[in-house]
């Protein structure tokens, strides 16, 4: 039996959503409150790890707190951009869903088909 974790954003609706579906499928995921218990600089190297990209490709660019924190700055490391998103976790790109060594973003929410097939 495979064991689903969303890091989740109630307040979001792709993250509701990619919840639902996750319910609709027969999951009951553990549910990360992401913003309230971000997850550690090693979580998150793992979780990217698990998608198979960069950093900086799951910031979110469009917060207030991108522009505040230059990360538009290329010479920013990935060490670097990991721990901003850790201390910042409305950088991250929501929701997230793992599943034993994988990961997926659910945008659009249909994308965790792939993580449950």
């Amino acid at each position: 039996m495979k064991h689903f974790t969303i890091y989740h954003n109630p307040r979001c609706s792709k993250s509701r959503q990619t919840l639902d579906l996750l319910k609709q499928e027969g999951i009951n995921p553990k549910i990360v409150l992401y913003l309230e218990d971000p997850p550690s600089e090693s979580d998150l190297t793992k979780i990217l790890d698990f998608l198979g990209i960069e950093p900086r490709e799951l910031l979110r660019t469009a917060e207030v707190e991108y522009k505040e924190l230059n990360l538009k700055d290329r010479t920013l490391d990935n060490s670097k951009i990991i721990k901003l998103m850790s201390e910042n976790p409305k950088l991250i790109e929501r929701p997230i869903v793992v599943s034993s060594n994988q990961a997926i973003i659910g945008r659009p929410p249909e994308n965790v088909l792939n993580l449950i097939n």
